[in-house]
């Protein structure tokens, strides 16, 4: 016996648009075909007819702590946070502790990912040894334990030359390099967007040209080496603008950005507080309307989180010494759901750049497609809520976000074919 998905509005960009019925058994998509024309005799009737039915949403960008911070985030509570969220994917960042550098660590994730809720945990390795930015680490051996990108995400590369041959060493194997591009020694002492409100606060800055310097770094070495590179978490008008003429000229080049950096400008800090403190920092209104401008576009290929779980008494102290981040796996669809309320994206843009993309970049296959695994994302975009982070399935509660009138959560999320978030009902 199977599941039917009756009469959503089935939204796969590129491949499939309308209301369809959706049979669902064992772990593949075994019909799809017009509203009310499947009747048999499945298990589990889903009666969709005033949702979105998306390929399973994924998240290319978490951090989910363990090994070793347990405090602030578990992978099991992290992939509970991804479901309540409606991923049924999500890549989780190698700054654990111990990094993930060697296949044993990335085991451990995996098998810890097996025991939660269904969710899909595809880990990223390390570029270099303990993020040192020094000693490659042994891709081979990482791919073959279970990575599925390198990144030394939360410090750059500063070396050009290491970056360099990662890059040639990773385009061997076919693996995508996930860059936080940053020139350090302009972002060193800083804590928050060079500006006005920094001015005002007494916080040292860091300017747009920390990002961009490094994201024209990494481009440069893009295109030298031929390798695939994705940036992460873009904020500023200056990178995008190199993005986009790197794209233009033929780079094999994506990118992602956050909600916060299309939401929020650095004002932002003196309400939120340290609930606001991210690297990249909030930016200005013009980075904002760029960052939006280049969703509309295509420059920016990817929504993604940076889900950053930290305790309140980490993020309780002055500004400068609180940790960078925030989560966003529990509060990403409704925030990026108001692009559509724009008209920045419309319903199919926004499940490009939060399923298909992302699924593309990193080689996981979600498509709505008879045959194909059945990951599918079903969303009520109607239902208004307010947003409160007592809510959240996250063990951390850093957002600026609490309180938020929004619209768009997960009804249900359908992993390999099983049901593993339930909203219809309240319950998994």
């Amino acid at each position: 016996m199977g599941i039917l998905i009756k009469g959503g509005n089935v939204t796969d960009p590129g491949n499939i648009t309308g209301r369809f019925d959706i049979l669902i058994e064992g772990e593949k998509i075994a019909a799809i075909s017009p509203y009310n024309t499947i009747r048999t005799d499945v298990h589990k009737v889903i009666r969709a007819e005033d949702k979105i039915i998306a390929p399973g949403l994924i998240d290319m960008h978490v951090h989910f702590r363990a090994p070793g911070q347990e405090h602030k985030e578990t992978i099991e509570t992290g992939c509970m946070a991804a479901a309540n969220g409606g991923f049924f994917a999500v890549c989780a960042m190698p700054n654990t502790s111990p990094v993930n550098d060697n296949p044993g660590i990335t085991s451990y994730m995996l098998e810890k990912a097996e025991k939660a809720c269904g969710v899909k945990l595809y880990p990223a390795g390390a570029i270099t040894r303990g993020l040192s930015g020094k000693e490659l680490c042994d891709y081979d051996k990482l791919k073959q334990a279970g990575i599925i990108a390198i990144t030394d995400d939360g410090m750059p590369v500063t070396n050009s030359f290491v970056m360099r041959c990662a890059l040639q060493k990773a385009k061997k194997l076919d693996l995508p390099v996930i860059a936080h591009s940053e020139d350090m020694a302009l972002s060193a002492i800083g804590a928050m967007n060079e500006g006005r409100i920094s001015s005002k606060l007494g916080i040292a800055g860091i300017p747009n040209a920390a990002e961009s310097i490094g994201v024209m770094r990494d481009i440069a070495l893009c295109e030298l080496t031929g390798a695939r590179l994705h940036i992460a978490h873009v904020s500023t008008r200056e990178a995008i603008n190199a993005i986009r003429d790197a794209k233009n000229r033929g780079a094999n080049l994506t990118c992602e950005t956050a909600p916060h950096y299309f939401t929020l400008t650095d004002e932002y800090v003196e309400k939120a507080g340290t609930n606001a403190k991210m690297n990249p920092p909030l930016r200005s209104l013009k980075d904002v309307m760029a960052v939006r401008d280049a969703l509309s576009d295509g420059t920016i290929d990817v929504i993604a989180t940076d889900h950053a779980p930290h305790s309140r008494d980490e993020k309780n102290q002055e500004f400068e010494k609180a940790p960078n981040g925030i989560i966003g796996l529990e509060t990403s669809f409704p925030i990026s759901l108001k692009l559509v309320e724009d008209s920045i994206l419309d319903m199919a843009g926004l499940i490009k750049k939060m399923a298909v993309n992302p699924g593309k970049i990193l080689g996981i296959e979600n498509r709505i497609t008879i045959g194909n695994h059945a990951n599918i994302s079903i969303l009520d975009i109607e239902s208004p809520y307010i947003i409160n982070p007592e809510d959240f399935k996250s063990l951390s509660r850093n957002t600026p976000f609490g309180g938020w009138n929004v619209k768009g959560r997960a009804a249900m999320v359908i992993a390999d074919g099983k049901i593993i978030w339930d909203n219809f009902s309240g319950t998994r």
